[in-house]
């Protein structure tokens, strides 16, 4: 089973079924972050274990590929991947394979956080499911070691494959693994750092491991030329754009200037206007 759904769910879906969920990519700097799931009937599960399943930071890529590819071969299993905004956690992934028609009895989750507080929140969202959150859950559970490999492997080969949207002229591909301890991810960095523009979209501008690099970014002032529509006594004000791509509570009056309805009068005058995608 692949992360499509499928319209015939196999005949072990309607009965008692375990998850295991994990992530790849929290840590790097570069690409997307990966959710991946496995699971299989609660009756599979001794056999699971058998299959190698580790967590994936321990094996090397070909291993990682190779059991990758023995688990998509095994229909005793099924298994899904997603890249989503971390915030949403394990809820979109078992909302998916619920809605596939699983019958999902126990839920494995790898955490680095607060295990108990992540497990009561899960509990009161999916009253009718057994959660186990532990950290380092990947090398302990072998559901959770399979979602590992799958999450694994899929990062691997959308960073490997990925289209740079931009075109400019020096733009190369040798950014290394991602993660910002990574000399050639420096590297790749700082060579395609613009001091107003920020980085190429593969960059996570709003992740805290982008922090280190916006030291040079200029700073940039605006004045709006409108009254905040929540502040009528405050007039024309000068808004900052400081901390550049970096994940920072906004003020008020930033929010307004980021949503359009306090326009600076340079762009008005231009008729330039906030697009969501060129």
């Amino acid at each position: 089973m692949g992360c499509e759904p499928q319209s015939t769910l196999p005949k072990w879906a309607s009965k008692p079924c375990i998850m295991g969920i994990d992530e790849a990519g929290r840590g790097p700097v570069l690409g997307p972050m990966v959710y991946g799931c496995l699971y299989c009937a609660r009756s599979y599960e001794k056999t699971l274990s058998t299959l190698n399943f580790a967590d994936s930071k321990t094996l090397k890529e070909e291993k990682r590929e190779e059991l990758f590819e023995t688990l998509k071969a095994n229909e005793a299993i099924g298994w899904s991947v997603d890249v989503i905004d971390p915030k949403e956690l394990s809820a979109k992934m078992l909302k998916k394979v619920l809605n596939m028609g699983v019958l999902l009895t126990e839920v494995y989750v790898d955490t680095v956080g607060d295990s108990e507080k992540y497990r009561v929140k899960l509990s009161e969202r999916f009253p009718s499911i057994k959660f186990v959150v532990a950290k380092k859950a990947d090398s302990l559970y072998p559901v959770v070691s399979g979602a590992s490999i799958v999450a694994k492997v899929t990062r691997d080969r959308a960073l490997r494959e990925w289209v740079l949207d931009e075109t400019a002229e020096g733009m190369n591909r040798n950014f290394g693994s991602g993660y910002p301890g990574d000399p050639e991810t420096k590297a790749w960095l700082e060579q395609h750092k613009h001091q107003v523009f920020g980085f190429p979209t593969l960059v996570r501008f709003s992740w805290g491991t982008c922090t280190s690099h916006f030291k040079d970014i200029v700073e940039v002032l605006w004045e709006s030329d409108k009254m905040d529509e929540d502040c009528p006594s405050s007039g024309k004000r000068q808004l900052k754009l400081s901390s550049f791509g970096v994940t920072t509570p906004k003020r008020k009056s930033e929010e307004i200037e980021s949503s359009g309805k306090g326009r600076c009068r340079f762009f008005q005058a231009r008729k330039l206007e906030q697009l969501a995608q060129f």
